[in-house]
């Protein structure tokens, strides 16, 4: 490999963010816990401050101030996350949703408060878009509708694919077509930067919930967003007055969690593809949605804007609600459970948990579980699937 070769993602996902630790003589990542930082002097305090609360990076030789501002360990898992979806940078907040108010809440206040959404989207973004808590006004639009949607007030374009719960593929590129200047959002949670990667295809933002796949534990919640500097710069003096960064030690274990982000992502994928081929033949299941299977990649998209079907399947059962309820609660080795991404397998439904706030045109079919595949052996899962199954 040349020095200029791009290096693999599994040998970016290990060394990522961590260009700095050879000069600091230590070989696993740090964790700064400081609160506050000491001062020099009033002057170069407070001219660090307005470098950080107005939405730049600090200087060489800055003192940090207060860690609302700035945090090492924080900005060491940005730089790895924007690495891995190519990004310029990232901004990592408190939550998922901590990072979504933050991109409306910057449009809104350029002026631009009028959002096109395209549904399914994860059910709490859905709630917030539609309450116009922040502000924003939305339409909610079918991607082909994109164009003919936009006003000179729309700041941005949000879609999830695969989206949340019913794993639809959305072509990002055409999106990107149709939006012309506005900023195109993909929350790109459930595939992560190893099964696709929405700048390479035009998108303006990158949304991560950490707490899913790239923390991979379900032992930390946080969110990012990657984009370009202006994008950054954006988001960030918003962070910083809301309060809203990342803690350091979440920082830390999302940090260590994209070293094992590939081989993760990779070994769920195969099972779930296992699992969701085993399902669609089960006489209890209406339909099994998973990328994987035929008819339900119609753009053509794995293999040019998807590496894969990634890891979550949802499922119908042929008794509807009742009989959704009793898989879950019957389940022995998978949790019911929300959340996804981790490790162990979780189960849940959409239209009562994380779905329940939806509109209810949007809301998914009352007869559709949501399983997240873990790192357990496949056979071990079916064989538990299928003594819940009636």
């Amino acid at each position: 490999m040349t020095s200029s070769s791009r290096p693999h993602l599994a040998t970016t996902a290990v060394h990522a963010g961590r260009g700095d630790l050879t000069d600091l003589g230590v070989h696993a990542l740090p964790i700064d816990l400081s609160t506050t930082y000491p001062l020099p002097d009033v002057v170069a305090g407070g001219a660090a401050y307005d470098r950080m609360a107005g939405g730049g990076r600090p200087e060489t030789g800055d003192p940090l101030v207060y860690a609302r501002l700035w945090n090492p360990t924080v900005a060491r898992f940005e730089e790895g996350v924007a690495q891995l979806e190519g990004g310029a940078e990232a901004v990592a907040f408190a939550s998922g949703m901590a990072a979504t108010t933050a991109l409306l809440l910057a449009r809104a206040a350029a002026g631009k408060p009028h959002v096109l959404a395209i549904r399914p989207l994860y059910g709490g973004t859905d709630h917030l878009l539609a309450t116009g808590l922040l502000g924003t006004q939305v339409s909610y639009v079918h991607a082909e509708e994109v164009a003919e949607a936009i006003t000179k007030r729309t700041g941005l374009v949000i879609l999830e694919s695969p989206g949340n719960p019913t794993l639809d593929l959305v072509d990002i590129a055409a999106v990107v077509r149709a939006a012309g200047d506005v900023p195109v959002v993909v929350d790109n949670t459930f595939a992560t930067p190893v099964l696709q990667r929405p700048l390479e295809h035009g998108a303006r933002v990158v949304l991560h919930s950490a707490t899913k796949f790239l923390g991979g534990h379900g032992d930390a919640i946080g969110g990012v967003i990657v984009g370009d500097a202006e994008i950054a710069a954006m988001v960030r003096p918003i962070r910083a007055i809301t309060g809203a960064i990342l803690h350091p030690l979440a920082a830390y274990l999302f940090h260590r969690g994209l070293a094992t982000l590939p081989i993760r992502v990779e070994r769920q994928q195969h099972s779930a593809t296992v699992i969701a081929a085993a399902l669609a033949e089960h006489p209890a299941i209406r339909r099994v949605l998973h990328p994987s299977l035929p008819g339900q990649d119609p753009l053509g998209l794995i293999g040019r804007q998807l590496a894969g079907p990634g890891a979550i399947v949802a499922f119908e059962m042929m008794g509807g609600y009742e009989a959704a309820l009793s898989v879950a609660k019957q389940v022995r080795l998978i949790t019911h459970a929300v959340s996804l991404g981790g490790v162990d397998s979780l189960i849940q439904h959409p239209a009562g948990l994380t779905h329940r706030v939806v509109a209810d045109e949007a809301k998914p079919n009352d007869g559709i579980l949501r399983l997240s595949v873990g790192l357990e052996d496949p056979g071990d899962l079916l064989a538990d699937l299928e003594q819940a199954l009636p």
